[in-house]
């Protein structure tokens, strides 16, 4: 019902902050507010976005490295397939509309970006994995990003 299920009329919405005729924004919604949703919304796609690709990039090199190689090689595996686990359940987190509350956002997105910067530099030192080093940096950033226009 117009005027929020009060049972008003339109022209006697009281402190709303719609006009008259309950059209507008409410008062509290100013132009700076809806730019800080709207980048608010893109940089939480974005994040989401770049995840995806992290994860995905991470998945394909834990696939290529040996299971009964070095060491190191193990160790190239275990970080793409953690890094791509936890890019995959931070998009889970980033694509719920309104299920979680903005602390367990936060939570996740911060350890998204520290398990892609760890993991970036493991990439780093393993021949043929820069590529996969990139997208777990540009998921990092992407998380920072994110987390800026949380409260």
């Amino acid at each position: 019902m117009p005027g929020g299920g009060s049972g008003k009329p339109c022209g006697t919405l009281g402190n709303t902050g719609f006009d008259r005729n309950g059209r507008g924004y409410p008062r509290s919604v100013t132009t700076t507010s809806q730019e800080e949703l709207f980048r608010f919304l893109e940089d939480r796609f974005a994040c989401a976005q770049a995840c995806t690709e992290c994860a995905r990039a991470c998945a394909t090199r834990a696939s290529l490295v040996d299971p009964d190689g070095a060491e190191n090689q193990e160790l190239v595996r275990r970080k793409g397939i953690m890094c791509a686990e936890v890019c995959d359940a931070t998009c889970r987190v980033l694509s719920e509309q309104n299920q979680v509350d903005e602390e367990t956002i936060r939570v996740q997105v911060e350890w998204c970006r520290q398990v892609c910067l760890e993991s970036a530099q493991v990439f780093d030192a393993h021949p043929g994995a820069e590529r996969t080093a990139e997208a777990c940096r540009a998921c990092a950033r992407a998380c920072t990003d994110f987390l800026t226009t949380l409260n």
